[in-house]
Formats: C-alpha cells, structure tokens, sequence
C-alpha cells in the first residue's frame, strides 16, 4: 500500500509508461501536405482571421479547467485575439506549434473498482487552452471541404457532429423495425 503522493505518481506513471506506446510525432506541415495529397488538389494555406479566432475565445467554456498555464482567455479575448490569430497563421504555415503547448497537466479520473489498482485509472491530459483552439481551427478547416463537397454519408456517425454509437444505434433500429413492419404488412 502506498501512502505518499510522490510515490502513488511514481506507481502511477510506470504502470502508464507500461501499457501506453509513445509515439514520435511528426510535424503538423507533414500531416498537413499528407492530407493535400490524399486529395484531389492541394489547397492554399487557410488564412486565419482575427474575427475567427475573437468568436473562438469568446465562446469558451468558463466551467472547463484552464490547463497547465492558468489563465482564462474568455476575460481576455480583446488583448489577445489579434496575437493568437499571428501565432496561429504562422504556426499553421511553419508546420509547428510553440512549445509550451506540448506541455500538460495530468489528471487521473478513476474509472471503476478497487482504487488501489493502478489500471483502474484513466489519465487525462489538461492541455494548454491556445493549443486547443489551434486544434479546433484545424479541425474546421479540415472538415470544411468534406461538407462542402459531401464526402460523408448521411450513415456516417463516428467522429461527426451531433452524431454518435447511440445515433447509429438508433438510426439502425429505425431501419430495422421499418424491415419487420414491411415484412409484416
């Protein structure tokens, strides 16, 4: 049984170093032109407005955690709208981003059982709140041509919007029961 706070952290990162791969990542422009080639034509980098990034910061979730630098950036949306639309233009075009957005705080959230058991845990990382609007941009901007262009189906429910396993669940019994009653009429 372990009573100090160092070394439950200690127990607890060896046994995550031990089920967790790491993988060595590459740079955003390399994912980035990896996708332009899957597609049709290589697009022009986005341009990322002040506006965007403003409405961004402006609709942030004061209730979720601030991540690992501690600041809220909802109260700062004015000051800093303008600099985090240039750092993420030029991050986006240089393929990386700063480096204190690797950066993470971890927290274990427990999943079930016993407590002293180290795989009952999950981590989960609290990222830098900048990095996680990048991320959001990013996200929009990859997705934007696929709904422009309607590249996924209406049965598509597994990393949409709105969609998820209880959508598709349902969405598959309503086909379901439709079959039976057309069976049965």
């Amino acid at each position: 049984m372990v009573t100090k706070d160092e070394r439950k952290a200690q127990v607890l990162n060896a046994f995550f170093a031990s089920v967790f791969s790491s993988r060595i990542g590459c740079s955003l422009s390399t994912q980035t032109s990896d996708l332009a080639d899957r597609g049709e034509e290589q697009n022009e980098d986005p341009v990322i407005q002040r506006e965007i990034v403003r409405d961004l910061l402006q609709h942030l979730d004061i209730y979720k955690p601030m991540g690992p630098d501690g600041i809220h950036l909802r109260e700062l949306v004015k000051v800093l709208s303008k600099a985090l639309s240039i750092i993420y233009q030029q991050s986006w075009q240089m393929g990386e981003v700063p480096v204190d957005w690797h950066l993470a705080n971890v927290m274990l959230i427990h999943k079930k059982s016993q407590k002293d058991d180290p795989g009952n845990y999950r981590p989960v990382s609290l990222t830098s709140v900048p990095g996680k609007g990048m991320e959001q941009i990013i996200l929009s901007v990859i997705m934007q041509p696929m709904k422009d262009k309607q590249t996924t189906r209406p049965s598509q429910h597994g990393f949409m919007r709105g969609r998820s396993c209880l959508t598709n669940l349902i969405s598959f019994y309503d086909k379901v029961t439709r079959f039976v009653w057309m069976l049965f009429t």
